[in-house]
Formats: C-alpha cells, sequence, structure tokens
C-alpha cells in the first residue's frame, strides 16, 4: 500500500498501516501551550482529574502571546502556567524566551518524524521538520497531556511542486502568499499539504518554516516540506512519500517569474502581485510573528535597511523569534543596522501580531507586517488596515512610508 508522508507518520504512531480517511487514536511525541491556551488546558486537565503529566518531560508550556504581561488579570495567568509547569515537572519557556513554534524547532523538542500537538493554529509549523505537527484546542491537549494520545482523522493530502528559481527580492513569504491566493481559505481543508519541487528542496529551514506555518492559511491540517536538502545539528531519517502515493491534487507551479506579493486587508488570501499597491502611504511596519522573525529574515530587513533612517511618522517595531535570535543578530551586527535605522525592538515573542499589547494600531492606521494573518481587528483595533508581505518588503515599505519593492 503506497503511502503519503502523512500516512507514514501517522501509522507509525497508530501501530498500523492506515489511510486517508481513518479515524484513530495516535501517540504523540510531545505536546504545547501557550499563555492563550494552557490556562484552560491545565484547568481541563484537572477536571479530568489529572494528578500528573503522562510525560512531564514532553509538555511544554511557553509564555509568548501577551508577553510582558499587559494586566493583573494575564500576570496571573501566567503565575498559573509556572506553578503548573514546577508542580508537574514539565518545560517552561518564560517571558522573553521567545515564540513557541520556534522555540519548539530550536530546542530540538519536535523532531522528523514526530507527530506533535500544538494548542495554536500555526502548529503545521512543524512539518519544516518532516514532521506532523498538527493544531488543536486546550481540551484535546488536556486529555493528550494526560494519556499521551490523542485522535485524529487521516487527512487526505495535497502536493505542491514548486520549480524554478526565485528571483531576486522574492522569498518563501512571497511564495506561500501566493499559494494561498491560489487556493483560498479552504482550500486545503482538513488536508495535508506536502511541499516540494526544486525551489523547496533547496530552502533553509527558516523559508521551510515559512511554507509549513502559513498552510494554516489555507485550511490544511499540516504542512510537510520535502526534507531533501534540509540540514539539521542531528542525525535523521528522512520520511518521503511512496511512489504511487495517492493525492487529492497535484499543483505545480514554476515560479521563476513570480513578483513580491502583497495580501490586502482583510484577508491572507486577498493577494495580489506588489505593483498594485506601491505607494500606498503607511504608518506602521512590523516585522515578527511565527512566520517571519528569524535571523534570515532580520537580516533580509537588515540589508535593505543599512545606512538608511526612517522618515519622520513612520515606526518600525521588530519582535525576533526568539531570545537566541536576537542575540545571535546582536553578535554579526544586525541589531545595530537595524536600531541605527529607527527600528525599535520589542520582546521576543508574538508580540502586535495577535493584538494583546505591544503595538496595536490606532484608528484608520495601516500597517505592512511580516505576520501570518490581517483579519479585521488581528492586531488589536478592526479600524486599521493590515498588509502582509515579506521582512524585505516590510523594511522596505518603511524605509519609503509606503508600500515599496525591496
Amino acid at each position: 500500500m503506497a503511502q503519503t508522508v502523512s500516512e507514514k507518520i501517522i501509522s507509525s504512531h497508530a501501530g498500523a498501516p492506515v489511510q486517508a480517511g481513518e479515524i484513530v487514536i495516535v501517540r504523540v511525541d510531545g505536546v504545547m501551550a501557550t499563555d492563550a491556551t494552557a490556562p484552560l488546558a491545565i484547568q481541563a486537565f484537572r477536571s479530568m482529574g489529572g494528578q500528573r503529566l503522562w510525560d512531564g518531560a514532553r509538555v511544554s508550556l511557553v509564555i509568548d502571546h501577551a508577553a510582558p504581561a499587559p494586566n493583573e488579570t494575564v500576570s496571573n495567568l501566567h503565575n498559573l502556567m509556572r506553578r503548573f509547569a514546577a508542580e508537574m515537572g514539565c518545560r517552561l519557556y518564560d517571558v522573553g524566551a521567545g515564540i513557541c513554534h520556534q522555540l519548539m524547532v530550536e530546542d530540538g523538542r519536535v523532531r522528523p518524524g514526530d507527530l506533535f500537538m500544538g494548542a495554536d493554529s500555526h502548529s503545521p509549523t512543524y512539518g519544516a521538520l518532516n514532521a506532523f505537527g498538527i493544531g488543536v484546542g486546550s481540551t484535546d491537549l488536556a486529555a493528550a497531556m494526560l494519556t499521551g494520545k490523542t485522535w485524529l482523522k487521516v487527512p487526505q493530502s495535497i502536493r505542491i511542486t514548486l520549480n524554478g528559481r526565485l528571483p531576486k527580492g522574492v522569498s518563501a513569504k512571497d511564495l506561500v502568499l501566493f499559494l494561498v491566493g491560489q487556493l483560498g481559505p479552504d482550500g486545503a481543508n482538513y488536508q495535508a499539504i506536502e511541499w516540494t519541487g526544486e525551489i523547496v528542496k533547496n530552502m533553509t529551514l527558516a523559508s521551510r518554516m515559512v511554507l509549513a506555518n502559513m498552510s494554516a492559511e489555507m485550511g490544511a491540517k499540516t504542512g510537510l516540506v520535502d526534507p531533501t536538502g534540509l540540514e539539521l545539528p542531528y542525525p535523521f531519517t528522512p520520511i518521503l512519500p511512496d511512489v504511487g502515493a495517492v493525492y487529492a491534487r497535484e499543483l505545480t507551479f514554476d515560479a521563476s517569474t513570480l513578483r513580491p506579493q502583497i495580501a490586502r486587508p482583510h484577508a491572507p488570501a486577498n493577494v495580489a502581485p506588489i505593483d498594485q499597491f506601491l505607494g500606498i502611504k503607511i504608518h506602521y511596519a512590523f516585522i515578527g510573528s511565527c512566520t517571519n522573525s528569524r535571523l534570515e529574515d532580520l537580516h533580509a530587513a537588515a540589508a535593505v535597511l543599512k545606512g538608511q533612517r526612517l522618515p519622520k511618522g513612520v515606526r518600525l517595531l521588530i519582535a525576533p523569534a526568539s531570545k537566541w535570535v536576537f542575540d545571535q543578530a546582536l553578535q554579526d551586527g544586525t541589531i545595530a543596522t537595524l536600531s541605527d535605522a529607527g527600528a525599535i525592538f520589542i520582546t521576543s515573542g508574538c508580540g502586535p501580531c495577535v493584538g494583546s499589547h505591544l503595538g496595536i494600531p490606532g484608528d484608520d492606521e495601516v500597517i505592512i507586517s511580516s505576520t501570518n494573518r490581517n483579519f479585521k481587528g488581528r492586531m488589536g483595533n478592526p479600524k486599521a488596515h493590515i498588509y502582509l508581505g515579506s521582512p524585505a518588503v516590510v523594511a522596505a515599505s518603511a524605509l519609503a512610508g509606503a508600500i515599496a519593492e525591496p
């Protein structure tokens, strides 16, 4: 029986061969919750009679969504997480450590071939590691914290092949925005996207994470990136699809002539080439989120802003993906370059992306952001207008005071 990558990983965790459409119980290799979801998961865990975790070493709690705490209510929720982690012996990533998905990859909490659950909708990010990462609700996560198992329906798979060579100024973010625009928000609903092709096989891990991360914006259960060419600091056995594996759809694109892409308000799928938006005045630029705040993203922004100075009336906020990313950028001079240009650095974490604090826009302000979502109110103000682009586009736009090409 020929299998897709998803079917192979799920089979290894179900203890028997599976095919798309089956509902199975699987063991999990790890679980993660953030300050947006952990408090409810802890409450559900207690209500299930939970006295101890199935394996504390495999449970991660991350304070990243509202960090540092913007008010006493959130501060008390953070303290709840701290007490629970101390009591149960699980891993706690406290304020400033970074964004949950970056930390899980950075620290080796998730590895190739794993089936990993996160109580966050962008948990498909782990597919960049050739792992099956899924986002779940707090209650499902609590059950897995207690038992080390979960249930799921084996998804059908879509195979997307990206060939050619990316033009100068075009990145993985432009690629995935283009695909989100092509497939739409439900184009891969409860399906696994398998990303492959010449371009994908030559991507860095950071770029692969962009593709996997924004698979969620197409409704995908997960996004699995071809591990060919993937470089990791430890040995691993790649999991590839069998010849003859059955796909719901197979799509092929040549990205050699792709232009930088922009998602206009108020949907990530509302995408068009940057040419349609050049010159639109912006007030605020943001480089951050679990999509685009890694070292290569900061390098891309610094290449645009080196020796330049932001104009008056434009602010550029940057939230590095983790303290490690910040430290690396500090050591290689990237932080100095960006700071000299006028960028404002905030705590490593989700920052303004979720709209809890640290950069909520004002009424009628126009934002260009490297994040993954631009729904109305996404950054905390439904009267603001959010455009999405790559870190290089965000930096170029901040410098021009209007949407601009890098």
